[in-house]
């Protein structure tokens, strides 16, 4: 009891469980549907091209959200423009535009290193966060979680099958124009967390893992929610008593349980399957 309860003891590692929780599950939720539509890539290029947002946002005393999220909407314009107006591949323009944003993002940071300094957005800081950084977690992370999970039948039916949902009257491009800003949301949450490097695996590692655990959607749901939880706590106090990056953590606790789903998952797991396979053969 004594090892559970040492690192609550510091208010800096309340405040980080709490920011990392709020951030894992709005990313575990978003990510089941991110997996399953194939925007995966889409997770990595609005993550990295935030960064010329918060760098601006500093620079003018905007709350880094506002940045970050104009810049992540902008550049699923800019992503879909470059697709609908070119013969490139969505995964060339994606390369594309994410690479330029991050790169302006730099551009931006190293020319003014004496007014700020952005280190802990690439990297995560959240054993530093202050009480408006809490608010802004939980309210931008609430907000995102609801929607998700009051449009999920919509959102479920825009991943698996888009032509009956056109069919059925839905409007498929408004729905995913309502994820990409859910992805934008979700991104400024999570930076808080991991940073800007490693958010990525927080939008992509919980819905592949619970995706290899079950085949039914509401499980993997609440499978990637649990997986991402479990993986919070674990890194949290990983990096309290290691002393080592509090982001990395938790991101290789995810990868940890993506391992195990991989070689033990019902639904396909490699050992699991070899398992199977011996016991058909010696019937």
């Amino acid at each position: 009891m004594d090892w559970l309860i040492e690192p609550l003891r510091f208010d800096f590692m309340t405040r980080a469980l709490l920011v990392t929780l709020v951030a894992g599950v709005t990313c575990a939720l978003l990510s089941t549907w991110l997996v399953h539509i194939g925007w995966s890539l889409m997770g990595d290029a609005v993550s990295h091209a935030v960064l010329p947002g918060v760098a601006v946002s500093y620079l003018l005393g905007w709350p880094f959200a506002v940045g970050a999220f104009l810049f992540g909407v902008g550049a699923v314009a800019l992503i879909g423009g470059v697709r609908a107006t070119t013969k490139i591949k969505s995964d060339a323009a994606i390369g594309v535009v994410f690479t330029s944003l991050f790169a302006l993002g730099l551009v931006i940071i190293s020319a003014t290193p004496s007014q700020t300094d952005l280190g802990h957005i690439l990297f995560g800081n959240v054993l530093g966060v202050s009480d408006a950084d809490i608010v802004q977690v939980v309210v931008i992370g609430a907000v995102a979680s609801a929607i998700l999970l009051l449009k999920r039948r919509d959102l479920t039916l825009l991943a698996f099958d888009r032509s009956h949902a056109n069919a059925i009257g839905l409007n498929t491009r408004m729905l995913s124009a309502l994820l990409l800003g859910l992805l934008a949301l979700t991104v400024v949450v999570a930076l808080q967390a991991v940073g800007i490097i490693l958010v990525v695996a927080m939008l992509i590692t919980p819905g592949a893992t619970a995706s290899l655990l079950t085949k039914r959607f509401d499980r993997m749901l609440a499978l990637a929610m649990l997986v991402t939880v479990g993986a919070s706590v674990v890194g949290v106090y990983a990096s309290f008593y290691l002393d080592v990056s509090t982001g990395g953590a938790v991101v290789l606790s995810q990868a940890l349980a993506f391992v195990l789903a991989y070689l033990f998952g019902a639904r396909g797991g490699v050992v699991t399957l070899a398992l199977r396979r011996r016991r058909a053969v010696a019937a």
